[in-house]
């Protein structure tokens, strides 16, 4: 029996489906602006996935992006490239392109010195500018197009709207995006007004499906403690019972963002200071690492003044409190191997296994999404000269397609409107991709466990939910709910026979 994950990822045919729609619409397209659009969709469809970093000013989007980069690309502080909209993919070679509002695409000069990139606008003031798009050589984006983008709520209020007109659905717009990663330092009604503008029950909306929340810069929710990730994260865990982030995040984690950068793109010099500390006597490093300020600027033999003010601008406190414990207990030894330990202390890891489980997995379906979504618009438009039968074909493979229905269906159940015992409640969202779409997750199940295993837990719980379709008092939604389950379960059972 073949391991289950070795079959076709989700939406493989309905990608195939959604590409000969549009095909057939490029065909009778009303004009050659709606010809382009449709052709863009089609290379958006065949592309990569589009993943959006958002937040509020100073949430850590761009350090966050650069930890997952592996590289310090993206501007961290507030000069004028932080206010645009900017997308990072993968290329051939290193280049900058500026699209401006009016006019054509205009490669633009830029410079690196062993830092983020600094790029020359030229004449170009950043409200002239649509997007800037970065690429670069690096296989972390052969999968994934990242779209750094300004900070909502900001001061001014144009550049929140760039943010908004990425991700958000209003006034039938398509978003840019095909997902969001939300950065938060707590919840706050700001950032729930922004996830429900990316959220709706219309195709051309997003969906619990394309949403991760972040509790960034998590080491500061602790105070900087040796266990300030444990505390975040039982927090993080928290929100994600809160009524109605849940409806529009379905996970959130705790990241730092700054530690996470450092430890990718760690030096042999930096691992030599931190080794210097951790070799002083105990009560001479505790003293000086009470505080960020007293580390800074107290006089101290081990360490020089400038060495400190690195340390702490390229990891924080806890960081350089986490290193020297690592060091000095003997948890590590070298470089390497504290490279390693802080990229899973800071959440990193945790993180890159969930973007993997629950956009990367399912990247076609997002996709799919996406591109009718553009179909849809271009139709509602009059873009087509045979409308009227496009929309009916759009609405049936809507309608018909099982991996649109587990999104309505995982909608349905989050916004609480299903009457279903808690055990239930919580079985059916794991199943219907709530945690991750491979097989283990949706089964509840540990990543070592076998395709027999697999298939045996799927029979089990198809059981169960056909039990629950046929239940004379089961309501309506309930039944129409188990019915949903049942066609995953047995996509599931299908798969491994195969």
């Amino acid at each position: 029996m073949p391991d289950p994950t070795t079959v076709d990822t989700p939406g493989t045919g309905l990608v195939i489906q959604v590409d000969r729609l549009l095909a057939r619409a490029a065909d009778s397209a009303a004009s050659a602006e709606f010809a382009d659009r449709l052709g863009a969709a089609r290379n958006r469809l065949g592309g990569p996935l589009r993943i959006a970093i958002a937040g509020k000013v100073k949430a850590g989007k761009s350090t966050l992006l650069n930890a997952l980069l592996g590289e310090e690309l993206a501007p961290t502080d507030a000069g004028e490239c932080t206010k645009i909209v900017t997308w990072y993919r993968n290329g051939l070679q290193a280049g900058v392109i500026a699209y401006p509002i009016t006019g054509g695409p205009e490669r633009r000069p830029w410079s690196r010195d062993e830092g983020a990139l600094e790029i020359d606008l030229g004449g170009f003031a950043a409200a002239d500018v649509d997007h800037l798009e970065v690429s670069w050589p690096t296989s972390r984006l052969d999968q994934l197009t990242i779209i750094d983008t300004p900070g909502i709520a900001s001061i001014s209020a144009e550049v929140s709207e760039r943010t908004h007109r990425v991700m958000a659905a209003d006034d039938n717009r398509v978003p840019v995006a095909d997902a969001v990663v939300y950065l938060m330092r707590h919840t706050h009604a700001s950032d729930i007004r922004f996830l429900e503008a990316f959220h709706d029950d219309e195709l051309i909306h997003g969906t619990v499906m394309n949403s991760i929340g972040v509790l960034s810069r998590a080491d500061e929710i602790g105070a900087c403690r040796l266990d300030a990730m444990e505390v975040a994260g039982r927090i993080a865990r928290r929100y994600r019972y809160e009524p109605r982030l849940r409806r529009l995040c379905p996970i959130v984690v705790a990241v730092d963002g700054l530690l996470a950068n450092a430890a990718v793109t760690f030096r042999q010099a930096e691992y030599q200071m931190l080794a210097r500390l951790a070799a002083a006597p105990p009560e001479v490093t505790a003293e000086l690492l009470l505080t960020a300020d007293r580390f800074a600027t107290r006089l101290a033999t081990e360490i020089t003044e400038l060495e400190r003010e690195h340390l702490l601008d390229r990891m924080g406190l806890f960081g350089v409190r986490l290193s020297v414990e690592l060091i000095r207990t003997g948890t590590v030894g070298s470089s390497q191997e504290l490279a390693a330990a802080l990229v899973k202390r800071s959440g990193l890891a945790r993180f890159s296994d969930v973007l993997a489980r629950q956009f990367t997995a399912r990247s076609r379906v997002l996709k799919a999404r996406s591109a009718l979504a553009v179909l849809t618009d271009v139709l509602r438009r009059g873009g087509c000269t045979d409308a009227a039968e496009l929309r009916a074909a759009v609405e049936e493979l809507a309608a018909g397609t099982h991996e649109f229905e587990e999104i309505r269906m995982l909608g349905t159940l989050r916004a609480g409107t299903l009457d279903l015992r808690p055990e239930l409640a919580t079985a059916l969202d794991r199943l219907l991709g709530g945690s991750g779409h491979d097989p283990w997750s949706r089964l509840g199940l540990d990543r070592d466990a076998d395709p027999d295993a697999v298939r045996q837990a799927a029979l089990t719980e198809l059981a169960r939910w056909r039990r629950t379709a046929e239940h004379p008092l089961s309501s309506r939604a309930v039944q129409q709910a188990a019915r949903t389950a049942s066609r995953t379960l047995e996509g599931l059972v299908n798969r491994a026979d195969q």
